[in-house]
């Protein structure tokens, strides 16, 4: 039987979500943002900006949210809880060193591994006052790609009116650069050899204006959702979607794996090129993921995951041991879970062999170790036909996508 083919919303990208309020936080006057997803992470960021006098009147149930920044920053200590998100704290940090600005940066007991202050490598850190201008002009060199530690680095250097220069060893996502760019910032990055350089002129505010932009529908969350519709044989649509080309390599992947997929940019919001995407199910085929494919599709390797357990042939994933040290260990969670339900998973130090099985039906008992990435992936099993999971914690998914588990039932529906 085949099923009718579906249109599906997502709620706006987390990762510009957060970027837009802080940046708001730093520019001059009123800043209008729309598309705010309504996640727990983003409102622990907008929460935290509220304890440093940031004023954010944001519109229940629609999204939309007014940002007008102090006229003067605490003098004293404030702290800054950061719940689940471990992009808040990593951001903020930065966020507060460059303004010099007294604060302790807590979370959750799922944010164990950030920095230092009281147990070594677990939150809270404190972070202290200095005069302004302390702060020094910085060449940095990473060792490892990340665009958490680029932007909390350029956040610092924003707020201080310091130069920065940064060498990322890969191309991690730009959305902080695009946006300031938007927001006539001097910066100038781009890609170099096998990874990408970075430039923030001395005081960059200077030429800043307000912000007023839409937050474009988040890829990561689409992901699962097309995922769902490989599965279940069902045509599935996403429209005004982000599709920078550093988020998008899961599509790659799936294209890679058997799946009909068609992308079409149609605008620009805050320098982002946004769109549409539609993916048609077709037979699924084992596949390779290294190391250099990692930075752009890190979010979806438990999507990836499961659908290797349905696909013909193995699926091996490399590269990946970051995984390890997000809200859980997803390789273990994803290593543990699809045994569960049947799958034949090898483990390894920093990635996952999958022997794929197309008739495979999950049944059994899963654990989403409070991660949402983890709940999404097991949400996208339980729309094959005949399946029968029972999911410890499906609520965890509201740090991202709180109405993720209304749409996936709209992709297994079968009218």
């Amino acid at each position: 039987m085949t099923l009718p083919a579906l249109s599906v919303k997502v709620p706006g990208d987390k990762s510009i979500a957060h970027r837009s309020l802080i940046i708001a936080a730093l520019a001059p006057g009123r800043s209008v943002i729309e598309g705010l997803p309504e996640s727990a992470d983003v409102r622990s960021t907008a929460t935290a900006l509220t304890a440093l006098g940031v004023r954010i009147e944001w519109q229940e149930g629609t999204g939309r949210a007014e940002v007008v920044p102090p006229s003067d920053w605490p003098a004293g200590s404030v702290t800054m809880n950061c719940g689940n998100s471990g992009t808040s704290a990593r951001l903020l940090t930065g966020l507060v060193a460059g303004l010099g600005l007294a604060a302790r940066i807590d979370g959750d007991e799922s944010l164990p591994r950030i920095t230092y202050a009281g147990d070594s490598d677990r939150l809270p850190i404190d972070v202290e006052a200095r005069a302004s201008g302390n702060l020094r002009v910085l060449r940095y060199r990473g060792r490892v790609s990340s665009a958490q530690v680029k932007s909390a680095l350029v956040l610092a250097a924003l707020g201080a009116g310091v130069e920065f220069e940064m060498w990322d060893p890969g191309q991690s996502r730009d959305h902080t650069e695009r946006l300031l760019v938007h927001l006539g910032v001097v910066v100038e990055y781009g890609l170099e050899g096998k990874g990408a350089h970075l430039k923030l002129e001395a005081d960059g505010r200077s030429g800043m204006h307000s912000l007023d932009t839409r937050i474009p529908g988040d890829p990561s969350s689409a992901a699962f959702l097309l995922g769902a519709g490989l599965l279940r044989g069902r045509a599935i649509k996403i429209d005004d979607i982000l599709l920078n080309s550093t988020r998008t390599g899961f599509l790659d992947v799936l294209e890679q794996m058997g799946a009909e997929v068609e992308i079409e940019v149609r605008d620009h919001w805050a320098g982002e090129p946004v769109g549409s995407v539609s993916i048609v199910a077709g037979p699924l085929s084992g596949v390779r993921v290294e190391a250099d494919q990692i930075p752009g599709l890190v979010d979806e390797i438990p999507l990836i995951a499961v659908l290797a357990a349905r696909a013909c042939g193995e699926t091996e994933i490399s590269g990946a041991g970051e995984l390890r040290y997000k809200e859980s260990d997803r390789l273990a969670a994803l290593a543990e879970n699809l045994e569960a339900v049947g799958a034949s998973v090898e483990e390894k130090p920093d990635g996952l062999i999958i022997s794929g099985n197309p008739d495979l039906v999950p049944h059994g008992t899963v654990r989403t170790h409070g991660d949402h990435r983890i709940a999404m992936a097991l949400g996208v099993m339980s729309v094959v036909p005949g399946s029968d999971l029972e999911i410890d914690d499906p609520s965890c998914v509201a740090v991202s996508y709180p109405k993720f588990w209304n749409a996936c039932s709209l992709v297994g529906e079968i009218a």
